[in-house]
């Protein structure tokens, strides 16, 4: 028995000791990591799919509008440009099936906007009127009817070559009401 106790004391210290040997790991480096970026809608806030509409009897005196801010680390320094993308989405056959491809409407370079004097990041508001829309998917008015659509996309491209939109950016951003960048706006036609 007495030899027992001793084995048994001699065994559970060997196991404690090679139990609690342990690799030393490396410091997590925080500033070694990968960020991207957002653009984040300010105003109107918060942003929704059916936020904007167009007068499909004044296409040119209605617009999309609203104040977009370039969110990267260093207060916006990485970012390149805000690349914007188009398409019409015909729901009203009555006058044809009109629907269009994913088309460029314009490119928004980072020079375009300027630094806000209380977050410090670039800002600028962004405009989209119906008459751009109109020339931009090669449509007249006549093409256009009230329950329409267009689909407006963005892509921020940063200065590392990167680029972000809502294929490759988490719910998080593009559907929280704290981050408010959807990548996405949809002008609506009415009447």
């Amino acid at each position: 028995m007495k030899y027992m106790k001793g084995f048994s004391m001699l065994f559970l210290l060997v196991t404690g000791t090679f139990a609690c040997k342990t690799e030393m790991v490396e410091k997590f480096d925080e500033l070694a990591l990968e960020t991207g970026g957002y653009m984040r809608t300010v105003t109107p806030f918060p942003v929704v799919a059916a936020t904007f509409s167009a007068s499909r009897a004044n296409m040119a005196g209605t617009r999309m509008e609203l104040v977009a801010e370039a969110v990267t680390p260093n207060a916006g320094d990485l970012f390149a440009s805000y690349d914007l993308f188009i398409r019409f989405v015909d729901t009203t056959p009555a006058n044809g099936t009109r629907t269009t491809a994913v088309l460029p409407l314009r490119v928004i370079p980072a020079s375009a906007y300027a630094k806000d004097p209380t977050t410090g990041y670039p800002r600028l508001t962004l405009i989209v009127t119906g008459a751009e829309a109109l020339t931009a998917t090669q449509l007249t008015n006549a093409d256009v009817l009230a329950g329409d659509r267009f689909e407006i996309t963005g892509t921020m491209r940063l200065t590392n070559g990167r680029s972000f939109n809502a294929a490759n950016t988490s719910v998080n951003i593009t559907g929280g009401a704290f981050y408010s960048s959807p990548f996405f706006y949809r002008l609506n036609v009415v009447n």
